[in-house]
């Protein structure tokens, strides 16, 4: 049986887009959570790193790894056109993701139970 898991290669600003982040993983949505929440001391938190300004996808472990080591060798005008390929405006991609900021964890939340999709 083939593996269904996707992997992700982002990259992070802050505020004024000064600094960039690239990282890889398999929750996106998660390992965002914990930027804009800054639950993980390093290089993100040091330099408020809460925008998401670009992923992609693959379903291919090593290769989202190479890719996340092609993009940190670039020069920051390339990780800028990069960017701008997906978010000319350099948007925040994930600013909907959440609603509240104070949320909990996506990654803990009740998933729907049966019933609940029947009453839909």
């Amino acid at each position: 049986m083939k593996n269904e898991r996707n992997y992700y290669v982002y990259l992070m600003t802050n505020a004024g887009n000064s600094t960039l982040y690239t990282g890889v993983t398999s929750s996106l949505e998660h390992r965002v959570f914990e930027h804009k929440q800054k639950l993980v001391k390093g290089f993100t938190q040091r330099y408020n790193l809460t925008k998401l300004v670009y992923y992609e996808e693959t379903d291919d472990i090593g290769a989202a790894i190479a890719r996340e080591k092609e993009i940190k060798g670039w020069t920051r005008k390339k990780k800028d056109a990069l960017i701008a390929s997906m978010s000319p405006t350099w948007r925040d991609l994930a600013e909907d993701w959440y609603g509240d900021p104070h949320a909990q964890d996506p990654s803990s939340r009740r998933r729907g139970t049966r019933d609940d999709k029947k009453r839909k």
